[in-house]
């Protein structure tokens, strides 16, 4: 690739070289013939008006001989009306040609021309023809011989010329092409014995602010990125063999357990039950992180964020801490429900493993952006562990134990969904202690979310007044009826201003979002929690 720049830079100059070359020699050729003919003819109308000033004078030498012109002229002759020679510089027997010269027009007492040779083989000639008084004429003529010889001159040695410099334009180009490209082969070279083993490998860099320095450092900068993804992809692949070696391990070892005795006991039975949905929860964790890695961008749809929150709390029913949603007003979004569902839910449980006594879960719109927030009182995160907590498989030492059910993949899971969603999940400090997950996306726009938010202040309205239809739109009248269900659960809402206290509030769950979650589940998309 490289000669093969060079040989075509080299060919480029080689052909300016001579367009410039062709261009500059017939214009000096020309401007050199002009100069020279302008010159000539100057000299021999001087040399036609002395004779005609002679004429005017009276002052002719006798028998019609005129001395012989000075400046290189080479003929002067006078003619009358009838074309009869007067008088001439050179012998009267033997005068030339000139008809074809021209006369002078109206106004004029000149007039100058370039006639041909006289005879095949000879050279043009350089006639001024100027009006005297008497009715005569009086004619300068040049041999153009030493014009002629100028300009053919000038053009030899523009031919000659003429490769030396296009060759030498041609290897300079060759010549600076090289030195520029040098680096390139460098570069390539290096780049040709990165390979999967060798990824710390880096091109040189030339230095500079040039166009190669920056390919350089471009492909530095790509070499780094695949290397930070090989070595997570590694890290993530010994991670997730370990994860999933021990409950494999569990799981064999009880079962053979249970073989081994006469009638296996139930709680050998449930244990290898529990191994199994936490690999049944890994797999699925992996499966999601697979397609959010590799796969297309998620649907978009209208959502909204405060219902979300909702559902979830909701969904979860009765849990070892309270668990409080404040969500004051419909938050709009676009996007895919059930993955926008799975990443809060996944900061939920994150919340739900380290607090005390309460989470809280706020949805509110801030800046264009739809946020939701989710708040706990444990001991929250270090500082310096804010954005480590979002990489894979990662457990803090204070929760490396397995025994809460976290598979160290719901963060990493959870700023995935948001960052194919346009947002994004931070780790910020609770303002009284504890951890503060944010996720926030980009709001929907408000032309398009009108009509959403209607129909959805509309629906929790009616789901408000009449909390117990959304369990059986139609009941036997005889029937009585029945509790909620685990999807109907209470979650606590503000219930009136900001002095006011809060209440229970039954929220039931739209059979519609229960479907999307449950095929969301059958997708591995929500997993066992």
């Amino acid at each position: 690739m490289v000669s093969g720049i060079r040989a075509r830079t080299a060919a480029a100059a080689a052909l300016a070289m001579a367009a410039v070359l062709a261009a500059g020699g017939l214009w000096l050729h020309a401007l050199l013939r002009a100069n020279l003919l302008e010159t000539t003819t100057g000299r021999a109308e001087l040399a036609a008006r002395k004779v005609a000033a002679q004429l005017d004078s009276r002052t002719l030498p006798p028998g019609g001989r005129l001395p012989a012109p000075e400046s290189g002229v080479d003929l002067v002759l006078v003619r009358d009306t009838d074309g009869r020679t007067v008088a001439t510089t050179g012998d009267p027997g033997h005068t030339p040609d000139l008809g074809g010269a021209p006369r002078p027009g109206p106004g004029a007492d000149s007039r100058s021309a370039v006639l041909p040779p006289a005879r095949a083989g000879g050279e043009g000639r350089a006639v001024v023809v100027v009006e005297a008084s008497g009715a005569r004429t009086v004619y300068a003529m040049t041999v153009l011989g030493d014009v002629d010889d100028a300009t053919r001159a000038v053009a030899i040695g523009l031919l000659a010329g003429a490769p030396p410099l296009t060759g030498f334009a041609a290897a300079l180009a060759w010549w600076v092409t090289g030195r520029a490209l040098r680096p390139v082969s460098a570069i390539r070279s290096e780049l040709a014995a990165v390979t999967a083993s060798e990824l710390d490998r880096r091109v040189p860099d030339p230095g500079g602010a040039d166009e190669i320095a920056q390919l350089a450092r471009t492909v530095n900068d790509t070499v780094d990125r695949l290397e930070r993804s090989d070595a997570r992809q590694q890290r993530f692949t010994a991670d997730a063999s370990h994860e999933l070696r021990n409950p494999l391990a569990a799981v064999r070892s009880r079962l053979e357990v249970a073989l081994a005795m006469d009638r296996p006991d139930r709680e050998s039975v449930v244990a290898a039950l529990a191994d199994t949905e936490r690999l049944q929860a890994v797999a699925a964790d992996l499966l999601l992180l697979a397609r959010l890695d590799g796969g297309p961008a998620p649907r978009s749809e209208p959502v909204d964020l405060a219902l979300l929150a909702e559902e979830d709390a909701a969904r979860r029913g009765g849990s070892r801490v309270a668990l409080r949603v404040d969500a004051r007003a419909p938050v709009p979004a676009s996007g895919d429900p059930a993955r926008l569902e799975r990443a809060l839910a996944n900061l939920v449980d994150n919340a739900l493993r380290h607090a005390r006594a309460e989470v809280v879960v706020r949805a509110a719109a801030h800046d264009g952006w739809a946020v939701l927030e989710v708040t706990d009182d444990g001991p929250g995160i270090p500082e310096g562990d804010r954005d480590r907590v979002f990489e894979r498989f990662l457990r803090l030492d204070a929760d490396r134990g397995r025994a809460g059910g976290g598979t160290g993949l719901g963060l990493a899971i959870a700023r995935e969904i948001a960052r194919a969603h346009g947002g994004d999940v931070r780790a910020l400090p609770a303002p009284e202690g504890g951890a503060r997950l944010v996720l926030r996306v980009p709001q929907r726009s408000a032309d398009a979310s009108s009509g959403f938010l209607q129909r959805t202040s509309a629906s929790i309205d009616r789901h408000e007044r009449a909390p117990e239809e959304a369990d059986d739109p139609n009941p036997p009248p005889s029937v009585p009826r029945a509790a909620p269900g685990p999807h109907a659960a209470g979650r606590r809402v503000r219930a009136g201003g900001p002095d006011r206290g809060r209440s229970l509030v039954p929220v039931p769950r739209p059979r519609r979002r229960h479907r999307q979650f449950q095929g969301a589940r059958r997708r591995g998309e929500v997993g066992v929690r």
